[in-house]
């Protein structure tokens, strides 16, 4: 099997619209929530989320910068994010420039949770109120979630793998995961993989909140509301942006001189088999992933120093994959840092795991794990446990775990090492 390693990085988040900025914003436990502004939600049980800042922010996005002004009129936000991260990915790669043969051998693997939502429910307002003959011709491959990958390989003439994970909140991880197996595999030698989420908008919010998923009592204070572990945590605050990674065989990355960041050793995933939102009731999902990943790297349980948690700020979850975690490393969790970067910038669903996989591997790069804000009152079960409240920990990180887990008992888990 070839080893597989990450030598790009871009990231679109609440927090910043460059990997530097959001990764100097999370260390310094800013927080990306606010009263929602892309439509009135007064009346609404959440009135909150971690939105893309405008491109007039100081950390806001421009999506001028790498997607065309057409294509931007035609597509969701979701695959608008996905296109600037992978641009970065690429760029940061040194890779924008490939040869024929060499795009052959070059593909993607970017997903979403739940994709062009915006888009289907206002072009079903304009069916119901104008008719058939004045719904968006582009409103098909303006939504769909495998266009993010058909955008970018269009973009950079990318002719390798093309391929779109949808599996709610694990699509991040398992589109890295999946890309990685490719590359281990010979189907391909350099991959763009993450994911991206843009669902904050009057359906998405009210779909939620129904499912009374979403945080509702912190709606005066947006910056509070997730709090990932603590006792007073009612729910998630939903995010949005991407996330997507440059995977590379190795020595193909060695023998160009690229810059390494992290190695990809260890891939899980998982099903519950239980419930179609609520997790299963030991965690035995999230402990086989996890589990499944470890073995796959090789490792041993005391060699891992910081986990990036699924840790969304609900009152079962949190407590079920804290429970996972301790039964899978015992005595070991002594030793190791785990924190839920969700408090800062919000759940971003199907960019989650690839947001927070850059993260961990920004952790390996530094040397510092970022904090889990809002942790001021914690449960129970984490006396103990490292969860890094408050303030970011410098700290030898030499081998790190990212945990996905979403509606459907889907589960996904990463290890990434330094190299």
């Amino acid at each position: 099997m070839r080893r597989v390693v990450v030598t790009g990085l871009g990231l679109v988040t609440p927090l910043g619209a460059d990997v530097e900025t959001a990764w100097a914003n999370i260390l310094a436990a800013k927080s990306g929530a606010g009263t929602i502004t892309r439509f009135d939600a007064t009346d609404y049980a959440c009135t909150i989320a971690c939105e893309v800042k405008p491109a007039d922010h100081e950390y806001g996005f421009d999506p001028g910068k790498r997607v065309d002004h057409k294509v931007q009129r035609q597509v969701d936000p979701f695959i608008i994010y996905g296109i600037d991260a992978a641009g970065q990915a690429l760029e940061d790669a040194g890779l924008t420039e490939m040869t024929e043969a060499e795009r052959f051998r070059a593909g993607c693997s970017i997903g979403s949770g739940i994709g062009g939502l915006p888009g289907i429910a206002s072009e079903s307002i304009v069916l119901h109120e104008k008719g058939p003959r004045r719904v968006s011709p582009h409103f098909v491959h303006g939504r769909l979630i495998n266009l993010i990958t058909g955008q970018v390989q269009i973009k950079y003439g990318l002719m390798g793998p093309n391929h779109a994970v949808v599996t709610a909140c694990s699509t991040g991880a398992h589109s890295i995961g999946d890309a990685a197996r490719m590359i281990a595999m010979d189907d391909a030698d350099v991959m763009l993989a993450g994911g991206a989420e843009g669902a904050i908008c009057p359906l998405g919010i009210a779909g939620f909140s129904q499912a009374r998923a979403l945080s509702t009592n912190f709606n005066a204070t947006p910056e509070r509301a997730s709090r990932p572990y603590d006792k007073d945590r009612d729910g998630f605050v939903m995010g949005e942006g991407a996330g997507v990674v440059c995977l590379e065989e190795y020595e193909r990355a060695k023998a160009r001189g690229a810059k390494i960041y992290a190695e990809v050793i260890g891939y899980g995933l998982s099903g519950d088999a239980y419930h179609v939102t609520a997790p299963h009731p030991e965690g035995s999902g999230a402990f086989r992933s996890m589990e499944m990943a470890m073995k796959k790297s090789g490792l041993a349980l005391s060699d891992i120093d910081y986990i990036n948690a699924h840790g969304t700020s609900t009152p079962l979850g949190d407590e079920l994959e804290l429970n996972a975690v301790r039964r899978l490393f015992g005595n070991n969790i002594d030793t190791l840092s785990m924190s839920s970067t969700k408090s800062a910038i919000g759940h971003l669903l199907g960019g989650a795991g690839a947001v927070e996989s850059i993260f961990c591997i920004l952790a390996l790069r530094d040397q510092i794990v970022p904090p889990t804000l809002n942790l001021d009152n914690p449960s129970d079960n984490c006396a103990g446990v490292d969860l890094v409240p408050h303030v970011a920990k410098k700290r030898s990180v030499k081998a790190v775990l990212n945990n996905s887990f979403g509606f459907g008992g889907t589960n996904a888990s990463l290890v990434m090492r330094a190299i």
